[in-house]
Order: structure tokens, then sequence, then C-alpha cells
């Protein structure tokens, strides 16, 4: 039987045309009964730290809950979760797994109820070790551009996936105090668009001294990527001939990196492979900002220590997800209450 054909599912939808009608079930109404909320609130509680969903605002009564609640039972939701924690191949559209999780999992974390998962775990603290050692190079000064200066600008160059998470989380983390302090002195730009305006905007206040191209395209074939890609090496390229450094390949291996798992197209691009941060094909555009794709940007703005701390909470949530009753578990709660 189809989702859209149990009882549970016609039930919320008689539930949701009864919400556009019933004049007892405005969200006024609603907001007014204090047992109603107090009921419609879950909480995470990690050392310090206390996560409060409050979600008596939204549209719904205590009995649209269990319906929900009911409607997950009905699926097997549990059971699916478990699946895709074990790293069963759950993306059918492309026969993969869905593992992000395991980008924030530490060091000796007991991942056995994947077959693979003390693979998988060495090669994510692989690749995490590498954009430590090099972005702690980088902010210490230790790698240095051709001209001997600071590398203190990093121009990160991708598109949807690539780009929209590592964003995001950078507008939040300026808010944060520590990461602002730990950015001081340093600029973190995004450029997906390939207008040549944006490409001007981005860039004209920018010392191509003191600037660091990331690259960040799984196959390094995207055109828009590229594009953009090709625009800010030759901007490098041309900045710094006007200061008397002429050979090029020496510019690219100093001021361009790349996050890609192409690395022949990488190098051919003039990219020293020491300098190419991969990924895996289990991690998904839209949650790809905690591998390498998120980390190494982000880490070169606020220090890799910050985004330590960022994939440690991500992976507190992540155990919650897991392990969490489905009525006291935040994750689920937000996805049933958007469907």
């Amino acid at each position: 039987m189809k989702v859209h054909e149990l009882p549970q599912f016609t039930a919320l939808q008689s539930a949701a045309d009864s919400f556009k009608s019933d004049e007892k079930l405005h969200l006024r109404q609603l907001c007014s009964d204090s047992s109603r909320c107090a009921g419609l609130v879950a909480s995470h509680e990690s050392g310090d730290a206390k996560i409060i969903l409050d979600y008596s605002r939204q549209q719904v009564t205590g009995e649209t809950m269990e319906t929900l609640f009911d409607l997950a039972d009905k699926v097997g939701f549990t059971a699916k979760r478990d699946k895709m924690r074990a790293g069963a191949k759950i993306n059918s559209t492309e026969g993969r797994s869905v593992l992000h999780h395991a980008l924030r999992m530490p060091k000796g974390y007991d991942y056995s109820c994947n077959p693979e998962g003390k693979a998988i775990l060495a090669e994510v603290h692989e690749v995490r070790d590498k954009i430590e050692e090099f972005t702690n190079k980088v902010r210490s000064g230790e790698f240095l551009g051709a001209t001997g200066k600071q590398l203190k600008n990093f121009v990160c160059i991708g598109i949807g996936g690539s780009q929209l998470g590592p964003e995001f989380v950078n507008e939040a983390l300026k808010a944060d105090a520590k990461a602002a302090k730990a950015a001081e002195g340093r600029n973190l730009r995004f450029l997906a668009n390939v207008d040549p305006v944006d490409f001007e905007l981005c860039t004209r206040d920018l010392d191509p001294e003191e600037t660091l191209i990331v690259v960040i395209s799984k196959t390094f074939t995207t055109a828009e990527t590229m594009l953009n890609a090709r625009t800010a090496k030759k901007w490098i390229i041309d900045g710094l001939a006007a200061k008397g450094v002429t050979d090029a390949g020496t510019i690219t291996s100093k001021h361009v990196i790349a996050v890609s798992t192409a690395i022949d197209k990488c190098v051919d691009f003039g990219i020293d492979e020491a300098n190419i941060f991969g990924f895996w094909n289990w991690v998904g555009g839209r949650f790809s900002v905690c591998s390498a794709v998120g980390v190494v940007p982000l880490s070169l703005q606020y220090s890799y220590d910050v985004m330590s701390s960022f994939l440690d909470g991500a992976h507190n949530i992540d155990e919650h997800f897991f392990n969490a009753p489905l009525r006291e578990n935040i994750p689920v709660i937000l996805g049933l209450l958007g469907l």
C-alpha cells in the first residue's frame, strides 16, 4: 500500500481541511490552550548545552501529532533510519548509501553497525587530518603565496550544494564570538554565479598576492564552476605578473586548491596534488557542508578547531536523531511537521 493510501495519511488530510475551515482550530485559539502548548515541546541536552523545540505555534494538536507518529510507524520509519545508519543504499535513484553522518563521527567511534564502518571512518579522518594540517599552515603563515605574503583572503568557487551549505554556516559563524575572533583579518567569499559583475564585486577589494582560490567540484567538470575557476586563475596570474612573478605554474600551485575526486583534472589545472581534498559519492550535495566541501574553506576562515567543534555538535544531534524515541526526537518532529 502506498503512503497516500494509508488511513493515517487520509486522517491527516482531513485534519488539514479542518484547520482551514474550523475557527476553533485557528492558531489564535490553539495558542490560548496552555495544556496543548505545554505538550508540544521537545528538548535535547548534552553537557552544558540544551536545545528546546517549542512547536506549539504550528497548526497541530496532540491528536495530529499522534497521527503523524502513527504514520511514521506504519511506513517503517525507524527501520529505514537504521538502514541509512548502517550504510544500506537508500538513495535508490543513484544506488548509493547516504552517510553524511559518518563525516562527523569522532576518531575511535564504534561504527560497527555498518559492515564497512571502520574503513569509512579511517578514510574520513585521513581527509580531516589533511585539512587540519593544511589550514593550520595557511593560517599560521607557514604556507605562503607566491610573493611570500600570507594568504588571508579565500574565494570559494562552487555551485549548488558546494556553495549553499558552506555559505549558510559562514553567515552563522559570524555571530559566534570564538569563531569571529578566529576570523579577524581574514575574508571568505563565495562565488557561484558566472556573471562577470559578480566576479568583480567578489574580488575588487582583494589583493591577489594574499588570495587563495578554493575550487569545489566533485568531477572538476561543472561548467559554471570551471568558468569561474579559470577566471579566478587568470585574475591571480595577471595580478602577480604585475608584481614581477611570471611563472604561472608556481602561482597556481600556491594560490589555487581544490575539493574534488578528479585528481588528474585538478593536477592538469595546475593544482598541487597535496592540496586536493577528497570526499565520497555517499555525500549528497545538500549535506556536503560537513565534508571537505565545507570544512576546507570554513577552517581557513575560522580555524580547524572551530570546525571540529561544529562537527562534534552535528555528531551529537546525529546520535539524538538515531537513538531518541520519535516523540522526543527533534529532527523527526521537524520532519513530520513539514509533512
